[in-house]
């Protein structure tokens, strides 16, 4: 018999505890996800996005399958996180954050450098200024192994980083050094969570800044070319999204005080390579489309900005937060695929911007 959790325990106790939860980013992938799970356990949830890189159809998947009851504990407010004010309507009467809003992805950074400051440095600090007047309980924010930068040792620790590698990067350390300072200065309590390649249903697969799963599965459905940057033995430690919700709910929840104002990893502890990738999802796939053929991929150059390994020690997380995955890599895939077939394969309806 399965040991029970930390994470079986909350959500058996959650229900019988309802708080008032906002998500900023509520309608991008990892947001919506949290959504979804937090009125699956009868929580009250405002959302913020700006659907800046978020989409309505997240949000109408969860309203076709939650039930009228649940859906409205939960209410939309269409704003940007670069607006204090904004911040500020979000945050009344709320016991915990969960801040999700960021424009994510390296190359965007690399892009436009200008753009991805004003949402995750001044964004972030409006919602830490917005979230301490309001007196919330906890502050719990996106943090990204980007950190590590250029520091070459696995498994990464939380402790250990190098120098940033990209714009995105500079960002989201800038978001760890604020959030400890508002600790210091303000007492405010929060805890910051370091994803490490998040991936599920939900992810955009579309555009130059896509991630690589859910691109890869579109192209092979398409049948367009599946492009590896590098010579496809760079490794990431791929995490499903029902990790990176459980340490969500954990973090906001935690009663061990050595818990605030701290940073953990959210990940596997493991490492996969790009080319091994490639073949758990062609694996993945031919088992609901046998005999669909997949071209075997295009090597191209590396890609500016990126790191060689990532690998990820997740035994801050557990310590202090109980986090314990559900989801190994395959795991996900096979949870994943039916979503993404649906989405991508050429009879699917076209994924536009709304619903």
């Amino acid at each position: 018999m399965a040991s029970v959790t930390a994470y079986d325990l909350l959500r058996q106790r959650l229900p019988a505890r309802p708080a008032r939860w906002l998500v900023t980013g509520c309608a991008g992938f990892i947001g919506s996800h949290l959504v979804e799970t937090l009125l699956e356990l009868d929580q009250t949830v405002v959302g913020l996005d700006n659907f800046a890189t978020g989409y309505a159809r997240n949000l109408d998947e969860i309203r076709a399958s939650a039930t009228p009851a649940r859906w409205r504990k939960f209410r939309f407010i269409e704003g940007d996180i670069r607006q204090v004010d904004d911040c500020r309507a979000a945050c009344r009467e709320i016991d915990y954050v969960l801040h999700q809003a960021a424009l994510g992805s390296v190359p965007r950074s690399l892009a436009d450098p200008r753009a991805t400051n004003a949402a995750n440095v001044d964004g972030f600090l409006n919602m830490l200024v917005a979230a301490r007047d309001a007196g919330v309980k906890r502050f719990v924010y996106a943090a990204s192994s980007s950190t590590y930068g250029d520091h070459p040792a696995l498994p990464k620790v939380e402790e250990n980083i190098g120098r940033p590698l990209s714009p995105y990067a500079v960002t989201k350390l800038v978001n760890e050094l604020y959030a400890e300072v508002f600790g210091r200065c303000y007492g405010m309590d929060s805890i910051g969570l370091r994803y490490f390649n998040v991936f599920g249903p939900r992810q955009d697969p579309e555009g130059a800044y896509a991630a690589v799963i859910p691109r890869w599965t579109r192209a092979m459905l398409l049948g367009e070319e599946v492009r590896i940057n590098g010579d496809g033995e760079t490794s990431r430690d791929f995490c499903f999204v029902a990790n990176a919700v459980q340490a969500n709910l954990l973090a906001a929840t935690t009663e061990n005080p050595q818990a605030p104002g701290q940073i953990c990893n959210v990940a596997l502890n493991e490492r996969t390579s790009l080319n091994t990738l490639f073949e758990m999802l062609r694996e993945a796939l031919l088992v609901h489309r046998p005999g669909h053929r997949v071209a075997s991929p295009v090597h191209g150059d590396f890609r500016a900005g990126d790191v060689r390994h990532s690998q990820a020690d997740i035994s801050r997380a557990a310590r202090l937060l109980g986090y314990a995955p559900t989801h190994r890599l395959a795991d996900g895939l096979r949870l994943a695929m039916p979503w993404y077939l649906s989405r991508f394969s050429p009879a699917a309806p076209a994924a536009g911007r709304e619903a």
